[in-house]
Formats: structure tokens, sequence, C-alpha cells
């Protein structure tokens, strides 16, 4: 089978690396949606706030996230500031609910988040640091 059609996905924090056809790729954003699930659920602390506006605040964010290895998904998870629920700003009543439905990197048919640096399968209520319209 050519190489294109397997894809990696590191499915743990310990670093086992376990490639998959890719026609179980749903199957498996599913699981891994689980444990990611789960760890929030755990009330491991993220860093929702200070919420990245500016440029220069979303290219901290990065860095720092680019700086992980792949299996760290746990330290992703904190650093970009996921949420089980969609994040509302408290500075004005005006302001759009942040949750990953309403976010650029959003993909609707897959529930994944496609922001490179993170690529991870999310729920459409959640919501992390780095939501953007």
């Amino acid at each position: 089978m050519p190489a294109e059609a397997y894809f990696r996905l590191d499915v743990d924090a310990v670093g086992f690396q376990h490639s998959f056809p890719a026609y179980l790729q749903m199957d498996n954003d599913d699981l891994l949606r689980q444990k990611v699930f789960q760890f929030l659920e755990s009330g491991v602390p993220t860093e929702v706030e200070p919420r990245a506006y500016s440029s220069e605040d979303v290219q901290v964010i990065i860095a720092r996230l680019q700086s992980l290895m792949d299996n760290q998904l746990d330290e992703k998870i904190k650093i970009a500031g996921f949420t089980l629920q969609p994040y509302h700003p408290f500075d004005d009543e005006d302001d759009l609910v942040q949750s990953c439905e309403t976010c650029m990197y959003y993909l609707l048919h897959r529930r994944f988040c496609e922001l490179p640096e993170l690529s991870i399968p999310v729920e459409k209520d959640w919501s992390c640091r780095l939501w953007r319209i």
C-alpha cells in the first residue's frame, strides 16, 4: 500500500506512535477525542486566559506549542487553554461566544482542529484560546 494511504497519530503521552490505514482515521479521531475529553474532564488546569487576541499573543503560544514533541498532547491541551465548554468573554455582552464550532480552524464534518500546531479532534462546544473567527 502506498505511504500516502497511512497517517501517523500519537495516541498517548508516553511516546507510543501508531500508524493506521487512512480509512480508519475517523475511528481513531473518535478515540483521541475521547482521550482529550477524559483529560479535560479530570480537572487538569489549562491556560484559558489570557486569550490570544493579538498577533503577538498568538505567536507566543504557537512558539510554545512548536517547542513540544508530537506525543506531548497533554501539554498542548494545557498551553492552548482548551475547555469543554464555549468561552464567554466577560468584557462585552455583544462578543461572540468562542467555541470550536465558530473557529476558522474547525473542520465541521470531521470535528477536528486543523491548526497545524494542534491538529487534534475536538467537539464543537469546546474552546481554546487560539480561537479565530
